[in-house]
């Protein structure tokens, strides 16, 4: 796939969550073999999503911020810190800069939420990633899904 235009926006309407959740499981599912049982949750329904999506309509990728009664529990119990999770873009959209569209569209849904830092569990091969975002990895390795994570946080 070469650089085409593509934009990254809040997903409310229903199909944009259903493209969201198209992504998640081509990436989560198909390619990381993570439970689809576990991938969707009660916080999809709360969530902010955002959606990259292609001029011609392709979805690329997907992510979402939690945020109040829903972000404490990976948050430390902070209420002013959003949580990013589920963040996922396609294969053939990678290295396209889809991935840092959607962490600083995340990044805007917090600070328009009042929010002042997001917190993220980082597969271990993406923490260089998320660092050259701003992100800090803190704390020990841990594993979700079978797959090694770390949680990392950037101030707003």
């Amino acid at each position: 796939m070469t650089a085409e235009a593509y934009e990254v926006r809040e997903a409310h309407a229903h199909d944009d969550r259903d493209a969201c959740f198209a992504v998640r499981h081509e990436v989560f599912v198909v390619e990381q073999n993570v439970p689809q049982d576990i991938e969707y949750d009660a916080y999809d329904e709360t969530a902010v999503h955002v959606l990259a999506v292609r001029a011609d309509g392709l979805p690329l990728g997907t992510g979402r911020l939690l945020f109040g009664d829903d972000a404490l529990g990976k948050t430390g119990g902070d209420a002013s810190v959003g949580s990013l999770g589920r963040l996922a873009v396609s294969k053939a959209a990678r290295g396209l800069g889809v991935g840092a569209a959607l962490v600083r569209a995340i990044e805007d849904a917090a600070r328009e939420r009042g929010l002042t830092a997001v917190d993220l569990h980082a597969q271990t091969h993406a923490l260089g990633f998320y660092e050259r975002l701003g992100y800090a990895a803190y704390g020990p390795e841990f594993p979700d899904a079978g797959i090694p994570h770390r949680a990392m946080r950037r101030v707003l």
